[in-house]
This record gives structure tokens, sequence and C-alpha cells, in this order.
């Protein structure tokens, strides 16, 4: 039982993490119905353009702030440069999660053939340690898990108090009747991505951050969990993405802390596959419902 206090402090520094991802993750499904499985990887890329500048003499926060300005611009030229086309063409979701996975294994031998097969970390102190009860933090953990919160506020007041979330609402619920009410759909999607795309580039630094080294498939490891906490709260649900990572991170530390660190990845598929089988239109399922994966 004594483990289990510290493995929850553990656990709010993965889902901080996992929360970032994963309204990034849904917040593209919702508006663009595309299942990005590339996601991953683009937080690798993101956590590469973050360690470039780091080896360039850029402080390390600013260093987040260069992969998440990364992540919104690749995110948005990708949607417009490649998905777009398919979409445009009638690829259904099951013919688009081969596109992404196309694109997820050229981004990351991309990656592999730019920085070769080994590991990097930044150039970054985690700061002192921190007791809180009988949980220990760095500094740098403090700062992902306040980070993590800033950004979940910051997404909350988007889409509830500013029109462009309020467009983002309504081409998310139904894209066509949008357009009819002319909302300029095209120009809502790119800056969904390029939203979501800065969330992506902030998780893949914070990530990074957390283990403290990476390679170029660290990005794609954690997609699982990802995915995972997306479809408990309901695909395409922001705030249910930021349930659902909650429970993620906090159940798969528990089971590490327990068993062994080697679960922590069973428990996300575990969890994953008993939403399926209950309830596979997750926590928050307005979205869902709607969509093909409801299917």
């Amino acid at each position: 039982m004594q483990q289990l206090i510290p493995a929850f402090g553990f656990g709010l520094i993965t889902a901080s993490i996992l929360a970032i991802a994963a309204v990034g993750f849904t917040l593209q499904f919702s508006v663009t119905n595309i299942l990005n499985l590339a996601y991953g990887d683009i937080m690798t890329a993101c956590a590469f353009a973050a360690y470039l500048a780091n080896h360039a003499g850029v402080n390390i926060w600013i260093s987040l702030v260069v992969g998440a300005l990364f992540g919104a611009v690749f995110s948005m030229l990708l949607n417009r440069l490649v998905y777009f086309g398919f979409v445009r063409r009638g690829t259904r979701l099951f013919g688009m999660i081969i596109v992404t996975i196309a694109v997820s294994l050229i981004i990351q031998n991309l990656l592999l053939a730019i920085f070769r097969p080994t590991f990097f970390t930044y150039e970054a102190s985690q700061g002192p340690s921190y007791q809180l009860g009988s949980m220990v933090f760095t500094a740098s953990q403090l700062a992902i898990m306040g980070i993590a919160v800033v950004a979940m506020v910051c997404v909350h007041l988007l889409l509830t108090q500013t029109q462009l979330g309020k467009a983002m609402r309504a081409t998310a619920t139904n894209p066509g009747l949008a357009r009819s009410c002319g909302i300029p759909t095209d120009q809502v999607i790119d800056a969904a991505w390029l939203v979501s795309g800065a969330l992506c580039g902030i998780a893949g630094v914070a990530l990074v951050l957390n283990t403290a080294t990476f390679s170029e498939t660290t990005g794609a490891a954690f997609l699982v969990p990802i995915i995972a906490s997306a479809v408990l709260g309901g695909i395409g649900q922001p705030y249910g993405a930021m349930l659902g990572a909650l429970t993620i991170g906090i159940a798969g530390e528990t089971a590490a802390a327990l068993m062994s660190p080697a679960y922590k990845d069973v428990v996300a598929f575990v969890i994953l596959i008993v939403v399926l089988l209950v309830r596979p239109q997750g926590i928050l399922s307005e979205i869902a419902a709607a969509k093909e994966v409801a299917a």
C-alpha cells in the first residue's frame, strides 16, 4: 500500500502528458473525422525540432514553444497536402487509417535516416525536488503538470468562449449544415489542425522531458495510451479525453507499482478493449455516436 501514493503521483504526471496529447488527437478527429495514427510520430518529430533548438543553445521551455509551433504548422500542412486530397476523393474512415499508418511509417523512417538509430536527450536540468506528502516531484514534472492545466483551460476557453471554438463545434457536429450557415469550414479545419498540432508538439516535448531520453519510436510507443484515453472519454470529445487521460495515467502507474512497469501499456490495452466491448461510444458519446467509429 505504501507504493500506491507515489504511484498516484507518477500517474498524475503521465495523465498530464496524456491529456495534452489525447485532447489534440480527439480534436483532429472530431472536426475532420480522420483517425490520425501518425500522431505519435508527429509528437516525436516535434520533440526532435525542440531538440535541435535546445542544442543550439535555446532554453528548454522556449524549445517547447518551438516544438509546439513545428507541430502546429506540420499538422496543418499534412492535412492540407496529404489527408485532404484523400478525403476529397471520398476515402472512408478505414481507408484513411491506412493512409495515416503509411504517413506514420514515412515520418518514422525519415527521422531514422536523419538522426540515426540512437538515443537523444535534452540539455536541461530536472531542477530541485519537492515532497508533497509521500509524493516527490521534480521542478520539471511540476512544470509539466502546470502546462497541462493551462493547456486544458485554454482549450476550454477556446471551445466555449470564442467564435472559432463555436465554429469548430458546429463543424464537428454537422459540417454540411455549418457550411450552409456561412461558416468557412475549410479555414475552421485548418485552425483545428493548427491547435491540435500545437498540443501534439507540447505533448511530445513534455513526454521526452519526463522520460529523459528518446528515439525515433518514442512517440509511436505512446500512441496506444493516447488512443485508449480518447476512446475511453468518447472519441471526438475533448472533455472526455481529459477524463480518459486521468484514468489511464493513474491506472497504468498503479499497475506498474503493484506488478511491473511492463504492465503499464497492458493496462491501456485492457481498458481500451473493455471500453470497446462494453461502451464503444465512451463516457461522453455525443460525437462518437454520430461518427463512423461508433458503427
